[in-house]
């Protein structure tokens, strides 16, 4: 089953886009360390744009493609202040110039849904029909130049997790198409995925622990193109809190580097874990965050240079949007650099990162700011990291 999401230039029902987005000097200054830019990639008053890790990013040179939710702004008090009686929609935003300027497309107008339901916080959206979960046929060339993939699940059939997967960066996609459930009471994937070969890919994802209780990430893997996916391995061992949402990079033929977002009682930390036999096992490496507030997940690349990345939300006074690097594939890592620190709550971060052809890294979040505009938004930051 093939949707076709309503291009940008045809979404009347989107207030803000952001292709006139200003840029704010950033407030936080640490080792020299001034981000190029932050940019408002969408804003609309009244609602709120979150959790760009929850969705997926995807480049093509400079253009940039991320996936966020989209609801209706209440609050909530210390939970997320979306409406849960209003419908979530999952929405996309495009960039052509490395993440200067937005526009915003919306794969569920027409009737038309990128994610079956698309929503964990909401309710269905009024006058469209949620597209049935389907097994997969294969098929799935992962290696095309214009290829996405993207990872969901909902709280229509919770623990059911499910997958569509684009040729033209986006615009059309395929699915859904159902993931097993791995013998694990249930499954929620976000999308982190590595590309092997034409017919070979691994996603990492979360599974409930086997009491049913969030969660424990695992590896798996299609060999066939997408028609089946295998377990592979348990990454770390099951928690007594929870290890959820990995994040991947591939440093070798044979070595995966991962990092987990953690809980352990009052504890809020990030875990990394490595393997050097291409996912069959892994070994605990260190915490390269070893307070991250409240908690946020990670988002990890590796730069041109080798270095690796990682980007976080720092769930705490003063809230903020962090980096880390590494020089030696994650076994040390440097200290904090603080992308900015005026988030106004809790409610920031779920990052997603890239870096562009020109080197510079570009991140993206959502955040809330001090202020009457307390609406949460999603938002990029334009980053020259410092040499190594």
């Amino acid at each position: 089953m093939t949707y076709r999401p309503a291009r940008a230039a045809s979404l009347p029902i989107v207030v803000f886009i952001a292709v006139a987005a200003a840029c704010s000097k950033p407030s936080a200054e640490v080792a020299g360390q001034i981000p190029d830019a932050h940019v408002k990639v969408y804003f609309e008053k009244g609602m709120f744009g979150g959790w760009p890790a929850n969705h997926g990013i995807w480049i093509w040179g400079n253009e940039i493609l991320v996936g966020f939710s989209k609801g209706y702004y209440k609050d909530l008090g210390d939970r997320h202040h979306i409406d849960r009686e209003k419908p979530e929609m999952h929405m996309l935003a495009r960039s052509l110039d490395g993440g200067e300027t937005w526009v915003i497309e919306d794969p569920g107008a027409e009737g038309r849904l990128l994610t079956d339901g698309g929503f964990l916080h909401g309710v269905p959206r009024p006058g469209v029909e949620i597209p049935q979960l389907m097994d997969s046929p294969g098929g799935v060339d992962f290696t095309h130049p214009n290829f996405a993939l993207t990872l969901r699940t909902n709280n229509v059939d919770a623990g059911v997790g499910r997958f569509f997967y684009s040729y033209d960066r986006g615009h059309i996609w395929e699915g859904p198409y159902r993931l097993p459930n791995f013998g694990a009471p249930g499954i929620a994937p976000r999308t982190d995925y590595l590309v092997n070969g034409k017919s070979d890919c691994m996603l990492f994802i979360t599974a409930a622990k086997t009491n049913g209780e969030e969660g424990r990430p695992l590896c798996v893997r299609t060999t066939d193109a997408g028609k089946t996916w295998d377990f592979v391995s348990w990454i770390g061992p099951e928690p007594e809190g929870f290890a959820i949402m990995p994040a991947s990079v591939r440093l070798s033929e044979r070595e995966i580097l991962v990092t987990v977002r953690r809980r352990e009682g009052p504890k809020r930390f990030i875990s990394a874990y490595l393997s050097n036999d291409n996912g069959q096992s892994w070994q605990y490496l260190n915490d390269p965050v070893s307070d991250a507030g409240e908690g946020n997940p990670p988002a990890m690349i590796q730069l041109a240079d080798g270095r690796i990345c990682l980007i976080y939300g720092y769930r705490a006074e003063p809230y903020s949007i962090r980096a880390k690097l590494s020089s030696d594939a994650g076994r040390t890592w440097g200290e904090d650099i603080v992308l900015r620190d005026d988030g106004g709550s809790r409610d920031i971060g779920y990052p997603r990162v890239v870096q562009r052809p020109d080197g510079k890294v570009l991140v993206l979040y959502y955040f809330s700011q001090k202020g009457p505009d307390s609406e949460r938004y999603i938002a990029a930051t334009i980053w020259s990291p410092p040499g190594p």
